[in-house]
């Protein structure tokens, strides 16, 4: 990593619910412990300042993130980038326009048994993939008053996507509640038609409080990936990762400080996932490179979402253009 030490500034603590801080909770710590970075006090015309840190209310975040990137600044965007597809392409224009980097902290893809995953199946392990099953549950905390599809489905569907490289095409949705009083939906599933064939099947939702799950805390986060010559399971809430194949099986699980095997271990979600965004991000910058995830992902995703509302409220699939980004 370069030595070069980059200017923060942490503009917003809103998020997507009235508890929901991710900058006090998650970034603001991480920058802090992070020797690649700086958290300054100033503003947008400050010299001193790189990086800016945006989590300012969601219907204000697309603006703060625009008027960041046409300062000269980099981004680390807070999830969702943006409320609507429409607004986070706007973004994302305006990010390739300047140059500069706009990362949107979708800190799970860092997870280190999902790097493991992306690595095995990029490598081939698995053959030819057809088909992803993907479950994201977090177990009590405040329920989301914008409900949890646009919350969460952020988290797995960004890692469907980088374990597989290829985009959605089509998405049927069903929204329910089914564990929290309310109107906002707590439960969806998503069910989406790829490029090549490939399908996925998404179950992402907040339940009611679980006794060994802290309040907000993942409670299930796996995934399976078939393909024509294996099947790999993710578990990152354990953390495992199993490779089933005609010949072989292998199993993967974290290391302890003493480089011995940590075994299932259950609530722990794995190293400082948003320390590895901080490393993606530094290293975007400094080498004057895109950073993965970019803000033309989170385009993408917006658009999965989008259509997964227009695909509930109808009850029929709805389909992507071709040319969606």
């Amino acid at each position: 990593m370069s030595d070069t030490t980059l200017g923060v500034l942490l503009l917003g603590f809103a998020g997507l619910g009235p508890d929901q801080d991710h900058q006090r909770s998650m970034y603001e710590p991480a920058f802090e412990a992070h020797p690649g970075f700086e958290i300054v006090d100033g503003d947008l015309d400050d010299p001193a300042v790189d990086v800016v840190s945006i989590c300012v209310e969601p219907d204000r975040r697309a603006d703060a993130a625009i008027a960041a990137l046409q300062a000269g600044k980099h981004v680390l965007a807070d999830k969702p980038l943006a409320l609507t597809a429409a607004d986070a392409a706007k973004v994302a224009a305006v990010a390739a326009e300047t140059g500069k980097v706009c990362l949107p902290a979708h800190h799970q893809r860092f997870h280190p048994m999902i790097a493991a995953a992306r690595g095995a199946v990029a490598g081939g392990k698995v053959g030819l993939p057809w088909n992803v099953q993907a479950d994201f549950l977090v177990a009590g905390g405040t329920p989301s008053p914008a409900g949890e599809l646009a919350n969460f489905a952020v988290y797995p569907l960004d890692v469907v996507l980088a374990l597989t490289g290829l985009r959605v095409r089509r998405v049927y949705a069903r929204l329910t509640t089914h564990w929290n009083d309310g109107g906002a939906d707590d439960l969806a599933l998503l069910f989406l038609t790829h490029e090549n064939g490939l399908t996925s099947t998404i179950s992402v939702g907040r339940t009611r409080e679980l006794a060994d799950t802290r309040p907000a805390g993942l409670a299930v986060h796996r995934y399976r990936v078939s393909g024509s010559h294996g099947v790999l399971d993710i578990d990152a809430s354990r953390p495992a990762v199993v490779l089933r194949r005609g010949e072989a099986s292998s199993y993967t699980t974290s290391s302890g400080p003493d480089g011995r095997p940590r075994g299932r271990l259950p609530g722990w979600h794995g190293p400082s996932t948003v320390d590895r965004l901080l490393d993606e991000l530094h290293a975007a910058v400094t080498a004057g490179r895109p950073s993965s995830p970019s803000a033309a992902d989170a385009v993408h995703i917006a658009e999965i979402v989008d259509a997964a509302r227009t695909s509930a409220a109808s009850g029929q699939p709805v389909d992507l253009q071709e040319g969606s980004r």
